[in-house]
């Protein structure tokens, strides 16, 4: 056998690093390919928020009325309601009952004030149905907008699951760029920032135990990266695209959908109707 055939030697070692260097350093797994899918996963996020807030509705009121628990979205800072239609799609496609607000042209205003629209719309809309609960999906922002309303509305009475995607809920220093260009018209550009104001109001107290809270985040988000998406208590998951690709991705709607998909912990507890009766002692 050559040296250069044998693969303990350090020229077999060399043609392997070599003939496996196109995919290692420009394959999809690569950080080249990753951010190239990031790349592209931006561009269809921006095309999809240029649909604006003129959705068609496909939600109806029968398929909340036949005990679906339907799943509120919210998007993000500066987004409309089309930013989130690619998974709002996918989970109408998997027989989910979806729902999406119309938060302005763009969504600059305090986070408290969109929280309160959403928490009036999704009381307005259970007060007709004899459904009790929902889930809530927030992108970014949205995150922060769905989290104050279970912590401070009194919205966790109504929520079973709450998935948050790349929410930076220990703000971003990204938020200095709406600081310096909106920062005189949009109070949630000062609220993401890091030790806002609005941030230490929105981590005084416990999260509520009623509530399953997820905090997925993106290894190769710029905008809002792990370390400000943790939030102790929540349960953290993680995937290695961007912040776009959190609501554009297959692989990341995969996760949600395992999430949503998951049996609730009070349908696994035994009911104390099945119970044995206690002994006795007078048994035989």
């Amino acid at each position: 056998m050559a040296e250069h055939d044998d693969p303990d030697s350090w020229h077999g070692w060399f043609g392997r690093w070599l003939t496996t260097a196109p995919s290692r350093w420009l394959g999809k797994r690569s950080g080249i390919g990753l951010d190239l899918t990031g790349g592209s996963d931006g561009l269809k996020y921006l095309m999809h928020m240029a649909r604006g807030n003129r959705r068609q509705r496909r939600t109806s009121m029968e398929a909340v009325l036949s005990g679906k628990r339907p799943v509120v979205l919210i998007h993000g800072f500066m987004g409309t309601r089309g930013s989130m239609y690619p998974l709002e799609k996918r989970l109408e496609e998997d027989g989910f009952c979806v729902f999406s607000f119309n938060l302005g042209a763009i969504n600059l205003r305090d986070i408290r004030t969109s929280a309160f629209r959403i928490h009036r719309k999704i009381e307005a809309i259970l007060a007709q149905t004899q459904v009790d609960e929902i889930d809530i999906i927030g992108h970014s922002m949205g995150g922060l907008i769905g989290l104050y309303m279970i912590k401070k509305l009194g919205a966790h009475k109504r929520v079973r699951r709450f998935i948050m995607l790349g929410s930076p809920v220990n703000g971003t220093w990204v938020a200095l760029a709406g600081v310096a260009t909106v920062g005189l018209y949009s109070a949630s550009t000062w609220q993401l920032l890091p030790r806002s104001k609005f941030l230490d109001e929105l981590h005084k107290g416990p999260l509520p135990d009623d509530v399953e809270i997820h905090s997925l985040s993106a290894a190769r988000d710029w905008v809002c990266p792990p370390a400000s998406t943790r939030l102790m208590g929540s349960e953290a998951h993680s995937v290695n695209l961007g912040h776009s690709s959190l609501v554009i991705s297959a692989e990341v709607y995969e996760h949600v959908l395992k999430i949503l998909k998951e049996p609730d912990a009070y349908e696994d507890e035994p009911s104390d109707a099945t119970d044995s009766p206690p002994s006795d002692g007078n048994s035989g």
